[in-house]
């Protein structure tokens, strides 16, 4: 039932609008206690500092994301002199999980050094076709970018040879990638998609900005409605990363993916803020063992895997936020923490 309907029975009277006020004044009350027990917790200080600083670091690196390049790849390795351990492991375990291209998409009002760290150190774990798409959220949108990834990720496959890619969309990233995939056909060309704090239901604060893009990020907007429609066929694998911490999601409970047809697990990670989740090491131990753990028909491949299929964003189950570990065995990748 949604939560701002009345739990009342059949036969109850229904609120007055009094009362539904009161109702709403006081889950407003809760929502703010629980979000300062986050942020004055010492798992929320920790990372409110670490938020500050990576911020200002990324505030230094913006304006050598400003202007649109070619797409950048990470150079590809034939010879495993000199690799670490971890690199050679993966590659000759997994020689596909290794090649498969992982494209990266920002959020709005940043750019492709938000992916700094994480492009390196995706390197460092072996993977070697890491592509990263810029755009301007001044000039486009979730549809126009969504085309605009959807032209790099076939371009990719004809250049590659490979005929599926991964995506790691970050913020409204997240969101472009989840359209492509449901919307625009994009399940047959994405193996898995991973979005760190983004708003697939929509984000409180994107009221109060009188600007296009902001529009399509608002709870109920068209964009969160249509990506809310029935998906049977949809074949991509989802796993949406989220924290109690992030500041640019209102309610929080908005970055998971919650939908019937889809195929998606939420990883709550404690203590971490938005723009943070690029750089933090357990969402990139997320990212990469997800990435490597996945057969092309979505089967575990490492033993002790974390199913997708045992945290699912299905409507009605796991509901809370409670912490949650699954024990699936018949597809999904490896993560830290889960819950919904």
């Amino acid at each position: 039932m949604p939560e701002d309907e009345s739990q009342g029975g059949s036969g109850e009277s229904p609120l007055t609008p009094v009362q539904r006020i009161t109702d709403r004044l006081s889950r407003v009350s809760v929502g703010s206690r629980r979000v300062s027990k986050a942020v004055l917790s010492p798992a929320g200080l920790r990372g409110t500092a670490i938020e500050m600083a990576w911020l200002s670091a990324h505030v230094a690196m913006y304006p050598l994301g400003v202007v649109e390049g070619k797409a950048r790849e990470a150079q590809e390795r034939h010879n495993l002199q000199d690799l670490p351990p971890v690199q050679r492991g993966l590659i000759i375990g997994d020689v596909e999980a290794a090649g498969t291209p992982i494209i990266l998409v920002h959020g709005v009002v940043d750019n492709h050094t938000i992916f700094t760290l994480l492009r390196r150190s995706l390197g460092r774990r072996g993977f070697g076709r890491v592509i990263t798409l810029n755009y301007s959220p001044l000039t486009d949108d979730i549809r126009r970018v969504a085309r605009r990834l959807s032209r790099l990720i076939e371009s990719v496959c004809r250049e590659t040879g490979y005929e599926r890619v991964h995506v790691v969309g970050h913020s409204m990233g997240g969101l472009v990638a989840r359209y492509y995939v449901q919307r625009l056909g994009g399940d047959a060309r994405v193996h898995t998609l991973v979005t760190l704090g983004t708003p697939h239901e929509g984000s409180a604060p994107a009221r109060y900005v009188p600007h296009n893009v902001a529009r399509q990020l608002r709870p109920q907007s068209d964009i969160v409605l249509e990506l809310m429609e029935p998906a049977p066929h949809c074949r991509t694998r989802m796993v949406a990363v989220w924290s109690d911490l992030d500041q640019m999601i209102i309610p929080k409970r908005n970055a998971r993916i919650v939908h019937e047809d889809l195929n998606a697990r939420n990883v709550f990670i404690r203590g971490i803020g938005h723009m943070s989740l690029p750089v933090d090491g357990r969402v990139i131990h997320v990212i990469s063992t997800t990435l490597a753990h996945l057969d092309v028909d979505g089967t575990t491949l490492a033993p002790g895997a974390t199913s997708i299929a045992s945290s699912t964003g299905k409507p009605g189950e796991n509901s809370g936020n409670r912490n949650r570990r699954g024990t699936g065995r018949n597809r999904g990748g490896a993560a830290a923490a889960t819950g919904n």
